[in-house]
Formats: C-alpha cells, structure tokens, sequence
C-alpha cells in the first residue's frame, strides 16, 4: 500500500514498517513524517502490522491544490486530516491509531466518525483546545519556522539548526526532510503548516473528541503543548480512558522518554488486539 489517494484527490504516501495481524497505524505530528516513528518501530511489530502515513502535505505526500466543493471541510483542517485517516482505514482494515500531536487529533476525530474502524487510540500530547493561547503564538511559530526550514546544505546540518538546545528536535525532524534541487528542507511548507495550525487556535475540539468511546491512552508531556489539566480532563471524561504525564519530558514524547512510551503503548496494544 504505497500510497491512498484522498477523497478530495490528495496522494498520501504510506510507509509499512513490517508485522502482521491487525494494523497499527502511526500518525505524526506537525512538520513530520513516518520516517519520524522508525526508533520505535521494533516495539510495535510484535503487535500488529505498523503502517504509517505521511500526512497531506507532508514528506512524499501531496498537498490540495483546490478549495474544494462548498460545504466541505477546509482542506487543512483537523476533520479533513482525520479523513484522510479513515480513507487509508476503510483499505487497511480497522487498526489502533497511535498519534502524536496533530496526529493525535487525527486519531481521535478519525475514532469518533468510524469507531467501527479504530480499535483504540494513543493521543500523545495533541493540542486539543489553543484558542486561549497569547495571540502571538502563531506569529512566534511561523517566524521560526521560515528561519530554519531551509535550504540547508545536508540533513546533518539541518539537523543542528534545528537541534539548538534540543538535540532530539533536531534528529526527529531530520528523518523527514526532504531534498529539493538547492538544498535540505523541512517536510512541510511553511505556509502549508500554519494553515493547519492556525485551526488549533480557532477550532477547540476537547469537548467534541470527549464523545470517543474506543479504549483511549492520553499520554501527557512533562512540558506539554497543552493547557494545564487539558488533556487530564479530557481522559476523565472518556469511559477507561487512560492519562499518564511523563514529568521531564518535551513535546516529542516518543522521543525524550521512549522505553516509558513504549511501554505504556504496548500495554495497550496487547489488551485491545
């Protein structure tokens, strides 16, 4: 299954990473790829066959050219995202979503319009509701966005501007950039990505993804993207639902805490599978 055309026309590429049995689908998070999720991937084979999407307009994914029809979701939205997801299920089979960040929201919204399709959901640190944020955060994060995101002469030294005081940052997006004829860059257009970020701040969607009824991990950064107690209550409301907050840890939960991570997925993995 290398690639799943959209429903509006979009070519998703997606990566298999090896297993058998019943899917385990891994969703990234912003300015990332599947290739992000390779050091984990050894954890997960044993559970199911682990496939992994570069999401619309990321790595060796295309992007919307057009609007689309009137009424449709925006072609950059969280629910046109979470479509995507569902469009590579209903050919997959149902799966576990595994998510991290904005791929956390694409789980969630994926599992709530076709929870036939999802058998459980990992939402690591997704930002659910931004809208109470300083105004500035958009502005913050497209300025240094467009100062990083290339050319870079190599992957090693796109690796290390983007690492500064973060190391792990850097090797995480590392894996998904993508060479163009001057250089390195990152796996996502700059404007293509504010796009989808600019929705968190305008779009909360903790109470609608509070409906999933599908076995639920929420698993919580020590300095997470969220609001306080945003995603604890989000897991309160969720029947079984279960929150784990990994003190010490970034955004890239997967990343800075992996044997943690891994086994609190794998545990749920086994019990839902």
């Amino acid at each position: 299954m290398p690639t799943v055309t959209s429903s509006d026309g979009v070519d998703l590429a997606v990566t298999g990473f090896g297993g058998a049995g019943r899917p385990v689908v891994l969703l990234h998070g912003l300015m990332s790829c599947a290739a992000s999720w390779e050091p984990r991937v050894a954890a997960l084979t044993p559970y199911g066959r682990v496939l992994a999407p570069d999401a619309r307009g990321h790595g060796r994914s295309g992007r919307p050219v057009a609007a689309g029809p009137a009424g449709a979701d925006p072609a950059w939205s969280p629910r046109r995202l979470a479509g995507d997801v569902v469009h590579l299920l209903e050919r997959a089979g149902p799966a576990a979503l595994v998510g991290h960040s904005m791929g956390g929201i694409s789980a969630l919204l994926a599992s709530l319009s076709r929870p036939d399709l999802v058998t459980a959901v990992v939402a690591e640190d997704p930002p659910l509701d931004l809208t109470g944020v300083p105004p500035g955060l958009l502005d913050d994060m497209r300025t240094w966005f467009t100062a990083v995101a290339g050319p870079h002469p190599s992957r090693a030294e796109l690796e290390r501007v983007l690492g500064g005081p973060s190391p792990e940052v850097g090797v995480h997006m590392g894996r998904c950039a993508v060479r163009r004829h001057d250089g390195w860059w990152l796996a996502c257009d700059v404007a293509d990505a504010m796009e989808i970020a600019a929705h968190w701040t305008r779009e909360p969607l903790l109470d609608a993804v509070s409906a999933v009824r599908v076995p639920l991990l929420v698993v919580e950064a020590g300095e997470s993207v969220a609001p306080p107690g945003q995603l604890e209550l989000l897991a309160t409301r969720v029947a079984g639902a279960r929150h784990v907050r990994l003190p010490g840890t970034g955004h890239l939960v997967h990343d800075t805490a992996p044997e943690r991570w891994s086994r609190e997925v794998t545990a749920l993995l086994a019990a839902t599978g």
